[in-house]
């Protein structure tokens, strides 16, 4: 089945200034002028953009997840939606942190009889955990809750027949013929981190029917947005006037867009450290890469001489080229915080700053990805 008629989504006030949880946003009224500032001085070649055209697209679905937290509630585990083969359904975790669609080789049915593309892998970091197994193709149903779907023409997933673990691992067994797997991973730019062979033909949310293939634009634009309760597949012309954009650089060593710009400070320490931020849905700690200015005198040890950072240190974060996309900030272990991450890890890789926001920036923030047009784009959400 093919993209449903577009879905009709509230429009969210526009905050002044600092709302609730430390949360800011720039207005679009001003953000022509802060485009023009921040392309000067944008880490990764990204540059604060106006909306990006989208005023022929009318067509995208919603997909409500299966787990959505009650209204009022603050989301805490990873969203899920179903999968489906041409049998049984199967639940599969959301991620926007990895890319391709990982399941156990049991839950696909007639397996032996798929075109299959040879040996592969992918390597969630987080955990440590290295899927193998056989690239198959085949076309995938994706379904949330009130019988919303959408269906991909075939792609690429792997079938996973063992599962191994990095010597750094943080939660993983060995096993073979693994039961219980299934990842629905739409991230972009992740390559580089142990997913060399994810690249975005193998992303089911930029090949559902209707959608064009990187080269020749379809019915319905290739991109998505991630909500706190369910997520939209296909971008419309309402979407470019609700977001704040950033326009992406392009990789430059795989057919994809780079990684989204960010910068970060520790207890309000100057200047702000930039390098880039990954919105991920798959787990719910932060993973933080900070350079020696910005952590100095900030660095606790674990009972196991795990760096991290102290309690009630103060980070603030700033998505977007030069924050003109969304800001909020946090105090490590404020449990009453719904956008402060349930954990924080402590990456030490030199003068590098990166950020894994953790699935708590959707208590604050939707978030949209543009594949065709490469922006990112963040709106604040209403606190509900």
């Amino acid at each position: 089945m093919g993209c449903r008629s577009s879905v009709s989504f509230p429009r969210l006030p526009r905050p002044r200034g600092m709302g609730r949880f430390g949360v800011s946003r720039f207005g679009v009224s001003r953000f022509g002028l802060l485009a023009l500032l921040a392309a000067l001085s944008a880490p990764g070649g990204a540059r604060a953009a106006e909306a990006p055209d989208l005023a022929a697209y009318t067509t995208a679905t919603f997909l409500p997840y299966l787990d959505a937290p009650l209204s009022g509630a603050p989301m805490t585990r990873p969203p899920s939606l179903g999968l489906s083969f041409g049998g049984r359904t199967v639940r599969a975790v959301m991620d926007t942190g990895s890319t391709g669609i990982v399941v156990a080789a049991s839950a696909i049915p007639n397996l032996a009889r798929l075109p299959n593309l040879g040996p592969g892998q992918l390597t969630y970091t987080s955990s440590g955990r290295i899927m193998k197994g056989t690239w198959i193709v085949t076309p995938v149903e994706i379904s949330g809750t009130q019988g919303a779907q959408v269906t991909t023409r075939p792609l690429p997933v792997l079938a996973v027949t063992r599962v191994e673990c990095l010597k750094s691992a943080r939660n993983c067994r060995p096993r073979q013929d693994p039961r219980g797997i299934a990842m629905l991973g739409i991230g972009f730019a992740r390559q580089g981190d142990h997913q060399a062979q994810s690249t975005p033909d193998r992303n089911p949310f930029l090949a559902v029917e209707g959608m064009g293939d990187g080269e020749k634009p379809g019915a319905v634009r290739r991109g998505y947005v991630v909500m706190k309760r369910g997520v939209q597949v296909g971008l419309t012309g309402q979407d470019a006037a609700s977001f704040a954009f950033t326009k992406l650089a392009r990789s430059t060593q795989f057919p994809d867009w780079a990684a989204a710009p960010a910068c970060l400070s520790l207890n309000a320490r100057a200047p702000d450290a930039c390098g880039t931020a990954l919105v991920d849905t798959g787990v719910s700690t932060m993973y933080v890469s900070l350079p020696p200015a910005q952590l100095q005198g900030q660095v606790t040890r674990d009972a196991r001489g795990k760096p991290g950072l102290p309690a009630g240190a103060t980070l603030s974060v700033k998505l977007g080229a030069d924050g003109a996309g969304a800001a909020y900030s946090f105090a490590v272990g404020d449990a009453a915080n719904p956008l402060a991450p349930l954990g924080v890890v402590l990456v030490p890789r030199g003068e590098r700053t990166f950020v894994n926001t953790s699935l708590r920036f959707l208590n604050g923030f939707d978030y949209l990805y543009d594949a065709d047009g490469g922006y990112v784009g963040y709106r604040p959400r209403q606190s509900r």
